[in-house]
């Protein structure tokens, strides 16, 4: 059985770093992995504040830090946001997100005494990195398309952006010890270094924080072919592929071979469970079976319809009806559980830099998409994942892509 989420201390998680570092990316990621793992979490950018206030049109000499009357616009964001995360944190956040350079010390200490002044634990979140490829990779992959430069030409915006990066680095100060605790995340993900970092969640971070990465890569998932037991409309169980089910395996590896050369590096997942294996033979492609992976655990009622388990067991069928997420199958798992079962594949998904497609089960898949989408887990048990169709899934600086193929029959 599966513990809930661990109760823990409110905090507030300060990005700090220059431009083109990964601030904001890092910063939806673990929001998005916070909120999957059950704690409410919520990022405050104070870019996207400027732009909603002033729009988006603003140079690179708006930065410079010699603009008083830009440096005090942006001064202005700078409050209002943190103003609008103490008074969500009050109103029953866990984790806030605080995303901007604060790329002076003093800069980070006013907004430590914000936090204090209201009881909230900060640790800051820095993310370093002196690699020119990665720097200009990211230049060049997030923002010529980010909302400051919509309808801006590709060469143009680089051009601005490097201006701007300039007059950031001109005042940078990276956090020192002083400073009290923080996590620096150096040349994203490559170390990690801790500083007076204390807390179930906090440490919790570190791992997920130490997998990401920005190389661009899809990761495809789709549910294995119908089974014996889909068209029985049974529960769970371990059944072979129907007729229907093989020819949507075939369709689905010459629809891969289309996606993926087979001399590319890629990666493929199933579960243990013989109508996911089977799914994956037809690709004729090195895959590893993950117990991980396998359908949610109905306990004493796999293997029965649902009208049998509401004749039979009408408190139970009454009982995941009203919470669906938390109801657990007697002796078996719930969505909950399931979610924290997953942990380590999120982890190792987020860590792949080659496409990966992951062959699994209905519920399974709803508990994965509930993180890439991002949904509030409590939705995970009422996404539909239809049969006989490859989704693709682009993570991105500004959101993520989810694009449905329907492979048939």
């Amino acid at each position: 059985m599966s513990p809930r989420p661990v109760e823990v201390t409110p905090f507030v998680i300060v990005l700090v770093g220059k431009p083109a570092r990964g601030k904001s990316y890092t910063a939806r990621k673990l929001t998005n992995y916070l909120n999957w793992l059950g704690y409410q979490a919520r990022v405050f950018n104070v870019g996207s504040y400027r732009r909603k206030r002033l729009g988006a049109g603003q140079d690179a000499s708006f930065f410079d830090p010699n603009n008083a009357s830009g440096f005090s616009a942006r001064r202005q964001m700078a409050v209002e946001a943190l103003d609008d995360l103490v008074q969500w944190m009050k109103g029953g956040g866990k984790v806030a997100l605080y995303d901007a350079t604060n790329s002076t010390r003093e800069r980070r200490a006013w907004v430590r005494r914000r936090c204090e002044a209201e009881s909230l634990q900060v640790v800051f979140l820095e993310l370093q990195a002196d690699d020119p490829t990665l720097i200009e990779a990211n230049i060049r992959r997030t923002k010529v398309t980010s909302p400051d430069y919509q309808d801006v030409a590709p060469e143009d915006a680089v051009s601005d952006f490097r201006r701007r990066l300039g007059h950031y680095e001109a005042v940078y100060e990276p956090v020192d010890e002083s400073e009290g605790a923080f996590l620096r995340v150096v040349d994203v993900g490559r170390m990690v270094v801790m500083h007076r970092i204390e807390g179930h969640l906090p440490l919790r971070m570190v791992p997920f924080l130490a997998k990401l990465h920005l190389t661009p890569r899809p990761i495809f998932f789709c549910r294995h072919g119908q089974s014996l037991y889909n068209l029985e409309q049974r529960v769970g169980g371990d059944p072979d592929l129907s007729p229907k089910g093989q020819a949507f395996a075939g369709n689905l590896a010459r629809h891969v071979d289309t996606l993926i050369a087979r001399d590319a590096p890629h990666t493929i997942w199933t579960s243990t469970l013989r109508r996911t294996r089977q799914t994956a033979e037809r690709l004729a492609r090195p895959n590893r079976a993950w117990k991980l992976l396998d359908e949610i655990d109905a306990g004493r009622l796999d293997g029965l319809t649902y009208e049998e388990i509401e004749r039979r067991y009408p408190e139970e069928f009454a009982a995941r009806s009203a919470d669906k997420y938390r109801y657990r199958y007697p002796q078996g798992e719930s969505y909950e559980d399931l979610i924290a079962r997953l942990d380590p594949v999120v982890l190792e998904c987020e860590r792949q830099e080659h496409p990966v497609l992951i062959v699994a089960h209905q519920a399974v898949l709803r508990a994965l998409w509930s993180y890439f989408a991002p949904l509030a887990p409590e939705q995970c048990p009422y996404t539909p994942i239809d049969l006989h169709t490859l989704f693709k899934v682009t993570p991105s600086a500004y959101g993520t892509r989810i694009e449905p193929t329907f492979l048939g029959p």
